[in-house]
């Protein structure tokens, strides 16, 4: 085997073209031993691995990082042995523990009877073309939880709950699991706008939102706001006792904040109405009708006098 160290063979001129490039490190594997024919010098400042340590295919592997190795070696070997020119990228362990992310580029070599002969290829530093990746699939998600988020209070938005509601509808079709929807809506608000001024009631609904948020326990559950002054809490798998326990809370935490309401014709702080509901979903029944049959107890709860909780299965 040439000494890696050794100018290239006279008849591999594409070794030479290769070196020339200041942004490639040009290597070949002859396919039969495994062994390195060359690598460029270039991967030592790169990687920190002296020149004459790449001996085999082995050194090549052992040099990738641990989450990595499987995949690439196992879609390296495939491509090759079907004679297929293919790249990989991958993060190459550096000799100081670290790594830097690699695109290599292989191109199959065969000889005169066409069977696969080397591998020829070049390995490109895209460390920083990865971080770009990385933090702009990092902002997308930033941007995604935002989206889903609502603005004033810092709940779920009405964007979230319909689409979790999708997810937890069908989950309960399949699992024949109870769904339970609590809607809330904050008694006398607009007087208490009108009297408070809307800094005031802004303040007043993210200190409910905070209050709701507390009434739930488990991760599945969903506090959201749907809009101005309405919220839901969406509770997976949760029966009539269970949601009527959530909404007492519900409605004991708001009581429990004590904010002022002199313009509440129903009692001096701020209460809120609930309707509450429990359904185990029919195969044809859609989560509308649901949600509709659940404003309705909220309606009822309205006009039976506010502060009240009307609780029913669907």
């Amino acid at each position: 085997m040439p000494d890696p160290k050794h100018d290239l063979d006279s008849d591999n001129v594409v070794y030479k073209t290769l070196l020339e490039s200041t942004n490639a490190i040009p290597w070949k594997i002859d396919w039969r031993s495994m062994k390195f024919a060359y690598i460029g010098p270039q991967i030592e400042a790169l990687l920190g691995w002296s020149q004459d340590s790449w001996l085999s295919a082995e050194d090549w592997a052992m040099r990738i990082h641990p989450e990595d190795r499987e995949a690439v070696v196992n879609f390296c070997i495939s491509q090759s042995k079907a004679g297929v020119d293919h790249e990989a990228d991958y993060r190459a362990l550096t000799k100081d523990h670290g790594y830097v992310w690699i695109r290599d580029v292989v191109h199959v070599s065969r000889d005169a009877n066409g069977e696969v002969d080397s591998l020829i290829g070049f390995m490109f530093d895209i460390s920083e073309r990865k971080k770009a990746e990385e933090k702009l699939i990092n902002l997308q998600r930033e941007l995604e939880a935002l989206s889903f988020k609502d603005s004033l209070t810092g709940v779920f938005n009405r964007r979230k709950f319909e689409a979790t509601l999708d997810i937890e509808w069908a989950s309960a079709r399949r699992s024949g699991q109870p769904l339970s929807l609590i809607v809330v809506d904050v008694d006398h608000f607009k007087q208490y706008n009108d009297h408070y001024g809307h800094v005031g009631g802004d303040d007043c609904l993210k200190r409910i939102a905070q209050s709701l948020s507390l009434a739930v326990t488990r991760p599945r559950d969903l506090v959201a706001r749907i809009g101005g002054e309405e919220f839901v809490v969406l509770l997976p798998e949760s029966d009539a006792n269970a949601v009527q326990r959530v909404a007492e809370r519900c409605k004991g935490l708001v009581e429990k904040l004590q904010i002022p309401h002199d313009a509440n014709v129903s009692g001096s702080v701020v209460t809120i109405s609930i309707g509450a509901g429990t359904i185990q979903p029919a195969a044809m029944l859609e989560s509308k009708t649901f949600i509709d049959a659940v404003d309705k107890l909220l309606y009822k709860a309205k006009q039976g006098g506010r502060n009240r909780i009307e609780i029913a299965e669907v």
